[in-house]
């Protein structure tokens, strides 16, 4: 999941030694991006690692949903009941009747979802 890789919180390890060294590399890339907004933004210099990446993702993560799921067919769903307080799911391009986007099971363990 996007949101767990952004926020450094990705249970998956890889499936062989090329996949493993990809992610590697994606996460040095990750938090030269993070440190970068780090120095370029003097509020947020004092932060710790894993709170510019929540800040970062909850700034961003509907604009992320939105980026993946723009060109998706109207008829496209995301599974289950997610929206409305759980009373529909997620339809045309992902997403809910009132337009936004079901993002809160970014916070729900990997594990589970």
């Amino acid at each position: 999941d996007i949101g767990d890789i952004i926020r450094g919180k990705d249970l998956y390890l890889g499936y062989d030694k090329k996949d493993r060294a990809q992610k590697e590399k994606l996460e040095e890339k990750l938090q030269e991006f993070f440190q970068s907004i780090k120095r370029n933004n003097t509020k947020l210099s004092t932060l710790e690692d894993d709170q510019i990446r929540e800040y970062w993702w909850e700034e961003n993560r509907e604009k992320v949903w939105t980026a993946l799921t723009c060109h998706a067919p109207e008829y496209a769903k995301y599974f289950g009941f997610t929206c409305s307080d759980g009373k529909s799911s997620a339809e045309k391009h992902c997403r809910c009747i009132d337009f936004n986007v079901p993002t809160y099971f970014d916070y729900v363990p990997q594990y589970l979802r």
